[in-house]
C-alpha cells in the first residue's frame, strides 16, 4: 500500500460511520445562524486527514438507505437495538452530501441496500481491475473483505497505518477468509446477532485455528472435547448457517458510478467558490483560508 504504488488506489469511506464518529468528536458546533456543524466539520477534516495519509488515486463514499430485505427476513431483530439518529446529526446530513457534491466527491447509495455491501462490491470491482482499494472504516465485518489487494483504514488505530492479513490475524487470531466464521460463532452485539453461548472470541479462534472452517468444525463435533461446548454448537447449527448469511458481504451488486468516473482531480475556480460560500455559511473561517478565499460574511458564530 505505498504512496509510490503505481497502481490506482481506490478510498472506500463508510459515510454514516464517518458522520456518527464526527458527531461525537466534536461535541458543540455552530453555524453563525445556530445551526448544528460539529458533523460536517468534523467529516470534512477527517476525510482530508485520510486523503493526505493514504493519497488515493479515487475515492467513493457509500451511504446506507435501509437494511437489505434478505438479512431482515433472516433475523427480524437485524440491527433493531439501535438509537435513532440524534436529531442535530439527521439535520447535518443533507449538508454533508452537499459539501461532497460540491467538492466533486463521488458519493453512492441505493434504497433498501447497506454501505457495507457496496463497499465490498467496489473492493472486488478495483480488485479485479488490478487497483488498490482501501476501506475507511472501524466495523469488524470488512476485516473480511482484507487480502493483497484490499486493506482496512481502522480510525481507532492510532498507528494509521493500513491493515493488511497480519493485522487481521494479530487483532483475531484468524485469516481475512476466516472472519466471516470468526463472527458468526462469536455473534455481533453491534448488529444484534447472538453467538454461540459459551464460544467468546479466543474460545472461536482456537475451534478455527484447529478446524479452519464453520463446515468443517460441525462434521467433526464429536472430537469437540468439551461436553457443554459440542452441546452448545450442536444447538447452534441453523444459527450459524443464518450468522453467516447476515456477516457475509454482498460483493456482485450492479449499478453505481464507474471506477473511472471516481478519479480525484484538483479543485476548479467554480467547485472553490461554492465550497467558499459553504464555509462562510457554515463558519469554517480556517477551511476557506485553505481554499485561499477572503472571510466576507457577517454574523455571529463559532469560526474555525
Amino acid at each position: 500500500m505505498s504512496s509510490t504504488d503505481p497502481s490506482p488506489t481506490l478510498l472506500l469511506v463508510d459515510g454514516h460511520a464517518y458522520a456518527y464518529r464526527a458527531f461525537y468528536a466534536i461535541r458543540s458546533l455552530n453555524s453563525p445562524d445556530g445551526a448544528p456543524t460539529n458533523a460536517i466539520y468534523g467529516f470534512v477534516k477527517m476525510l482530508q486527514k485520510m486523503e493526505t495519509i493514504l493519497r488515493p488515486t479515487h475515492r467513493l463514499v457509500l451511504w446506507d438507505r435501509g437494511l437489505a430485505a434478505e438479512r431482515m427476513a433472516d433475523l427480524p431483530d437485524y440491527k433493531q437495538q439501535r438509537a435513532p439518529t440524534p436529531e442535530d446529526l439527521e439535520r447535518q446530513f443533507p449538508e454533508i452530501e452537499g459539501w461532497l457534491e460540491a467538492a466533486g466527491v463521488a458519493a453512492w447509495s441505493q434504497v433498501q441496500t447497506e454501505a457495507d455491501d457496496w463497499i465490498g462490491t467496489y473492493a472486488r470491482r478495483a480488485e479485479a481491475r488490478g487497483w488498490k482499494a482501501i476501506v475507511a472504516s472501524s466495523d469488524k465485518d470488512f476485516m473480511q473483505l482484507v487480502g493483497d489487494r484490499v486493506g482496512l483504514f481502522n480510525p481507532n488505530d492510532k498507528s494509521e497505518k493500513v491493515w493488511t492479513n497480519a493485522e487481521v490475524e494479530a487483532k483475531t487470531g484468524v485469516r481475512p477468509d476466516q472472519v466471516v466464521d470468526w463472527l458468526s460463532l462469536i455473534g455481533d452485539a453491534v448488529d444484534n446477532i447472538p453467538g454461540v453461548q459459551g464460544v467468546g472470541p479466543k474460545t472461536a479462534t482456537q475451534l478455527l485455528q484447529k478446524y479452519g472452517s464453520i463446515e468443517a468444525l460441525l462434521a467433526r463435533l464429536s472430537e469437540v472435547k468439551s461436553e457443554s461446548q459440542r452441546s452448545n454448537l450442536m444447538a447452534a447449527v441453523d444459527s450459524l448457517q443464518r450468522n453467516r448469511r447476515l456477516i457475509s458481504l454482498r460483493t456482485n451488486l450492479s449499478g453505481g458510478p464507474d471506477l473511472d468516473a471516481l478519479r480525484i482531480e484538483p479543485l476548479d475556480a467554480t467547485r472553490r467558490e461554492r465550497l467558499g460560500e459553504m464555509y462562510r455559511r457554515w463558519g469554517f473561517r480556517s477551511l476557506l483560508s485553505e481554499l485561499g478565499l477572503p472571510w466576507e460574511a457577517s454574523g455571529q458564530g463559532t469560526l474555525l
